[in-house]
């Protein structure tokens, strides 16, 4: 028999998870036995992330040793982000208002959920603004920033370092030699940690089911249907006219994609297949500088779908509470949007965090995110997704922009 590939593989362990969570709602049992499973495999891909990260951009920014040159793929990668992200925030706008997935929904039949870790976690970034966020790039401590994962102070040291190294000529090719060994190590330790990603899908998706149920849908099956269509139009349409201006065909990029496509929507996670998108870019052509610096710099930057979904979701609250948001209000939500959504970048729960910073901000009541909250799993699938591709494409358009001869790799990896 033809062995199944790792997509097959994945979607068969979120096949199992669903029905074993549907099997055993509300089992208390069940989440004990397989949250540390689940907990294990996203813990196995964390400890791969920072180690790739940084040998992946000394290597690559010591091969360009030109400091203009990287401030011309920083400035061009930031402007790129902006432009994206705010038409994700206006495309989620557009949807909610054509669609109005809040109209007509009762809310005192929605069941309500716990939001104060949320509300917590807001609590404690509302003096951390957007230019707190510029100033936190720089670490006090590097060693510091790597044990936490700050993945933009890591990006900003390992810069420095890789032009460090590039400075001092033939006695930094040790170094050079040093991390080339450390990448190699780290993406064959991805892609043997690859293996168990079915039994982590299968452990992650069925904890989920068992506490929340698949009844949880139904009440905002409108919301579900208003998301996710307007997600998959993001990248039909609007990454899909990115794609074809950079001379890439968008379904030859997704069908290139789809095992990681296929696990970061399993788990949720953009972080389990960071290390994998980076390695098929580079196969793509992509040079290791731009891969290196652009795909985890749009972790914080370019999250296209968590910002689609974020306007979408303020709308919502405001139909089901029947508040009626003008044009200028809209507008509002917008450019508070575009700064909230960057200003605390990388925070867990980051697009529930940055709607109760924002909801209040436009006048609407935070409280109404406590009735979506229950189906925020399925939602965040989704914006996974979207955000994967995004940050994917990301690294195609600046390589070009670059200058860089894609298309041929593009066209004969995809095939």
């Amino acid at each position: 028999m033809k062995k199944l590939s790792l997509g097959w593989q994945i979607l068969i362990g979120l096949a199992l998870g669903i029905v074993i969570g549907a099997i055993f709602f509300e089992n208390p049992t069940l989440p004990k036995i397989l949250k540390p499973v689940g907990d294990i495999f996203l813990r196995l891909i964390k400890m791969i992330v920072v180690p790739i990260v940084v040998s992946s951009l000394i290597i690559g920014v010591s091969g360009v040793g030109d400091m203009k040159s990287l401030g011309k793929i920083g400035g061009k990668t930031i402007l790129y982000f902006e432009i994206i992200t705010t038409i994700a925030i206006v495309v989620g706008l557009l949807a909610a208002n054509i669609f109005h997935p809040g109209t007509g929904v009762d809310r005192t039949h929605l069941a309500k959920t716990d939001i104060s870790s949320y509300v917590s976690t807001t609590e404690s970034t509302k003096s951390h603004s957007f230019i707190d966020t510029i100033v936190n790039i720089v670490p006090a401590n590097p060693i510091q920033a790597l044990a936490n994962g700050d993945m933009l102070a890591i990006i900003f040291f390992s810069v420095l370092f890789g032009l460090g190294v590039a400075a001092i000529g033939e006695r930094g090719k040790p170094v050079i030699d040093f991390f080339k060994g450390v990448a190699d190590s780290m993406f064959y330790v991805t892609n043997q940690v690859m293996k168990v990603a079915p039994i982590g899908v299968f452990a992650l998706i069925g904890v989920t089911v068992s506490t929340f149920g698949l009844s949880s849908l139904f009440p905002l099956v409108k919301l579900v249907a208003v998301v996710y269509g307007s997600m998959i139009f993001f990248i039909i349409v609007v990454l899909g006219i990115v794609a074809r201006i950079a001379k890439v065909n968008i379904f030859k990029f997704l069908r290139y994609l789809k095992d990681e496509l296929i696990l970061g929507y399993s788990t949720s996670s953009s972080e389990t297949v960071l290390p994998r998108i980076m390695e098929k870019m580079e196969k793509l052509g992509c040079p290791k500088a731009i891969t290196s610096f652009v795909i985890p710099a749009g972790y914080s930057f370019n999250l296209d779908g968590s910002t689609l979904y974020q306007s979408i979701a303020a709308l919502f609250i405001a139909q089901i509470y029947g508040i009626h948001m003008s044009i200028g209000h809209q507008i509002t939500l917008v450019l508070v949007l575009m700064i909230t959504s960057k200003g605390i970048a990388g925070v867990p729960g980051v697009s529930f965090v940055v709607l109760l910073a924002t909801l209040g901000s436009v006048g609407l009541p935070v409280e109404g995110l406590a009735l979506i909250a229950g189906i925020d799993r399925i939602l965040d699938m989704a914006r996974t997704a979207v955000n994967i591709v995004g940050n994917s494409l990301a690294a195609i358009v600046i390589s070009k922009w670059e200058g860089h001869k894609v298309l041929d790799k593009v066209e004969s990896q995809v095939e």
